[in-house]
C-alpha cells in the first residue's frame, strides 16, 4: 500500500529527522549505560556487543564503594543545594528589585549584569585562586560556593526580573490594603505565583554546580573534597582506563539530573514561559 504525498512529505520533513536526532542524542547515554553493565573484561572484547551478554552491577559497587564515589555524591549534592538556596534567594530579591522599582542607571546596571555572561571563566581563575589562598579557603567548599554563586547571580537575577513582571502588581497592592507590609505581600502573594520560575531557577543552578568541573578541579586539592566531576576525571589514568567504573560513575552523576527534570518538567515549563512574557 502505498502512502499519500502528504503523509511522505511529513515522514521525511518531521519524523525521520526528529528519529535521527534522536538516536544522535541518547546513543552516547545507551552506550555508557551498556559499558557499566558489562563485566570489565567483556568491554573491550571485539567485536563490541551491543547488548551485553552478562549483565552485572559490580561496576557501581566498585565506582561507590572503592572509588569513592559515595563522598563525591556527597559533596556534590551539599555544594548544589547550598548554591542554589544562594542563588535563588538572592536572584529574587534582585529580580523584584529590578522589576517594581525605578532608579537611575536602571537599565545600565542590567546591561552589566548581562555583559558579566561574557567573560569566560577561565580567565578568573588565576586571581580567584589567589585570594581563596590567602583567606585559606583552597580545598575548603565555601570557595566554590562563592564562585558558583557569584557566576549564576547575574543571568538568574535577569530571569526572575521576567517572572516577577508576570505577576500582576494589582495583587500586591491589594494586599498592603488589606493590611500586609511589602515584604508580607511578597511572601504571602508573589512567592507562591512565583513557583514556576523559582523552580526553573533552582533547576539551572543545580545543574550548574553538579556538573561543574574547572573551578572544582582548580580549588579542590583533598581527595576527601573532591566533587563528582573530579572523581570522574581522576579515574582516567596515564596508562589504563577502569572503563567499567568510569562508566558507572557516569550513570551515578546522570541520575540526579535526569530524577529533578522529571519531577519538575512541568514548572520548568511554566517557568520558562513566563519569563518569556515578561
Amino acid at each position: 500500500m502505498s502512502l499519500s504525498p502528504r503523509i511522505s512529505e511529513r515522514l521525511i520533513t518531521l519524523y525521520l529527522p526528529l528519529f535521527m536526532t534522536m538516536v544522535f542524542i541518547l546513543f552516547p547515554f545507551y552506550w555508557t549505560m551498556n559499558t557499566a553493565l558489562k563485566p570489565e573484561g567483556d568491554i573491550l572484547q571485539t567485536p563490541l556487543a551491543y547488548i551485553p551478554n552478562h549483565l552485572t552491577i559490580d561496576n557501581f559497587i566498585n565506582a561507590w564503594n572503592n572509588v569513592g564515589f559515595s563522598k563525591f555524591f556527597k559533596n556534590s549534592l551539599f555544594l548544589a543545594l547550598c548554591t542554589v538556596l544562594s542563588v535563588v534567594t538572592c536572584a529574587t530579591l534582585v529580580g523584584y528589585s529590578l522589576s517594581r522599582y525605578r532608579f537611575k542607571g536602571k537599565r545600565v546596571f542590567m546591561m552589566l549584569l548581562l555583559c558579566t555572561q561574557f567573560v569566560p571563566g577561565a580567565m578568573l581563575i588565576i586571581p580567584l585562586f589567589i585570594i581563596f589562598k590567602n583567606l585559606g579557603l583552597i580545598s575548603n567548599p565555601l570557595s566554590l560556593i562563592l564562585v558558583y554563586t557569584t557566576f549564576q547571580i547575574p543571568f538568574n537575577s535577569i530571569l526572575m526580573n521576567g517572572f516577577i513582571t508576570s505577576v500582576p502588581k494589582q495583587l500586591e497592592e491589594a494586599a498592603m490594603v488589606d493590611g500586609c507590609s511589602r515584604l508580607q505581600a511578597i511572601y504571602h502573594v508573589v512567592l507562591p505565583l512565583l513557583l514556576p520560575g523559582i523552580v526553573a531557577t533552582g533547576v539551572f543552578t543545580f545543574i550548574y554546580a553538579w556538573n561543574e568541573f574547572l573551578f572544582a578541579f582548580m580549588f579542590m586539592n583533598k581527595h576527601a573534597n573532591f566533587t563528582l566531576s573530579i572523581g570522574l576525571s581522576y579515574m582516567m589514568g596515564e596508562f589504563n582506563i577502569n572503563y567499567g567504573a568510569l562508566a558507572a560513575g557516569s550513570v551515578i552523576a546522570l541520575i540526579p539530573a535526569i530524577a529533578m527534570f522529571a519531577y519538575v518538567q512541568r514548572y520548568l515549563v511554566n517557568g520558562l514561559g513566563g519569563a518569556v512574557k515578561g
